[in-house]
């Protein structure tokens, strides 16, 4: 089944709340706004697939108002919506970017099976994305000279020539899917499909139904047959991501098909084969999880037939700098920033910190230096100063103070986009809203 996020914009409140209830029966996520300008608000604060959208409302003509959203939000696709079949709009919709054009009434039954086809060409924009913006491949992009990091390195290159199945252990943010992709392209599997899934990130049956795929009405809302990732990773490499989290009753099913490299698709009795090399991520202690019946041992061993543990952030600083200077370099060309300078005493600050969330939080702080900076000068004033290892007694009594400082400048940048400043300061916007109220900010 697809999952995806869908806006519904129309001021007829009656089919705004009919179109939500068809779609959520669908099991998409769906917000409603019933403005445009309701509607801007909602695409800062939640990430949308697609969107569909009154030609006609209060505030805004919806010819026009794909231009602004198409400009924001370039990945969505856009559905615009009219109870008049004016052939002039339509025209003009499609070239400010709509992705397709309905007549209300007219037209109903096609929403749904046009709004599936509109998420498959979004899932092709993102991809496309991706492919622009990531340039380094294979083991180019693991970065690091420190022992532990080459250690990881040089027993990856060595399995890659191999079809073992391999299990990356290591704490959140470790870099574990950059390792797997490596793996993938140092392997003779390189020239077919590199698959991810993580496996916390669903229900049991969504998981189901994207691993295993499922025939045409095997359940309601499957409208057409899909293919599971399992059939995708057919010659290549299928990496299931925190594999740790899989429901019991789908570990069963997927050790089936690793002993047989047989499955069969959700409402089809037909046994399909395909035949994939399997990499597998975890945070948790697999073994503790098999004692506490988590996790069933016989998989475990299907899955460990190789093991490469990658080290937390704390324990290689030495690559702090480099993985910093990757970052600027990345986060700098996204923010069209240029003549960057950077001081010791910014990496010095990097430095310090124990880096919880590893390479991921490392990256967020690094990005959100760049926002901060002053006069396009990188030093320790630009690294929010509770993020450090260890703040002395003195300094804690001015932590209010700098939290309030930091959260200005923010506010500031996002001119006063209170969604975007919670995603950057990485707290809930209730939160947010709270610490302003606090510090007596509006």
């Amino acid at each position: 089944m697809m999952s995806g996020s869908i806006l519904i914009i129309d001021d007829e409140i009656k089919l705004l709340k009919l179109l939500g209830m068809i779609l959520s029966q669908e099991n998409f996520n769906v917000k409603e706004a019933s403005t445009a300008r309701s509607a801007m608000t909602m695409l800062e604060q939640y990430d949308f697939d697609v969107v569909l959208s009154d030609v006609r409302l209060p505030d805004a003509f919806g010819v026009e108002l794909i231009k602004s959203i198409k400009t924001k939000y370039p990945h969505l696709e856009i559905i615009l919506m009219t109870a008049f079949g004016n052939i002039t709009d339509a025209v003009q919709a499609m070239k400010n970017g709509a992705y397709d054009y309905l007549v209300k009434g007219d037209d109903n039954e096609k929403i749904i099976p046009l709004v599936y086809k509109a998420l498959e060409k979004v899932k092709d924009n993102r991809s496309k994305t991706i492919q622009v913006t990531s340039t380094a491949k294979g083991f180019d992009q693991v970065i690091g000279s420190s022992p532990l990091i080459l250690h990881s390195k040089k027993l990856a290159e060595k399995v890659a020539l191999t079809d073992a199945a391999v299990l990356l252990t290591g704490e959140t943010g470790t870099g574990k899917e950059v390792f797997a992709n490596a793996i993938h392209e140092g392997s003779e599997r390189k020239k077919n499909n590199f698959v991810a899934i993580n496996c916390s990130a669903f229900s049991k049956e969504i998981l189901e139904s994207e691993l295993f795929g499922h025939k045409q009405g095997a359940f309601t809302g499957a409208l057409k047959d899909k293919k599971g990732l399992i059939e995708e990773a057919n010659g290549g490499t299928l990496f299931l991501d925190e594999i740790g989290e899989m429901p019991i009753e789908l570990q069963a099913k997927l050790l089936r098909v690793l002993e047989t490299r047989e499955f069969i698709k959700m409402g089809e009795t037909k046994v399909s084969k395909s035949d994939f090399r399997l990499i597998a991520a975890t945070n948790r202690d697999l073994e503790q999880e098999i004692k506490q019946g988590n996790f069933r041992e016989d998989l475990y061993f299907r899955l460990n037939v190789f093991e490469i543990n990658l080290p937390a952030l704390r324990e290689r600083k030495e690559d702090i700098k480099m993985l910093a200077k990757n970052f600027i370099d990345i986060f700098s060309h996204k923010l069209h920033l240029t003549s960057i300078q950077v001081s010791s005493e910014y990496y010095k600050a990097l430095e310090k910190n124990d880096w919880k969330g590893n390479i991921r939080e490392l990256r967020n702080a690094v990005e959100r230096s760049l926002i901060l900076m002053d006069n396009n000068i990188l030093d320790a004033d630009s690294l929010p100063r509770y993020s450090e290892k260890s703040v002395s007694e003195s300094d804690s009594l001015s932590i209010r103070s700098l939290e309030k400082i930091h959260i200005q400048k923010v506010l500031q940048y996002t001119k006063g986009n209170k969604a975007e400043a919670a995603r950057l300061l990485e707290i809930g916007i209730a939160t947010l809203y709270r610490k302003l109220e606090e510090y007596g900010l509006k």
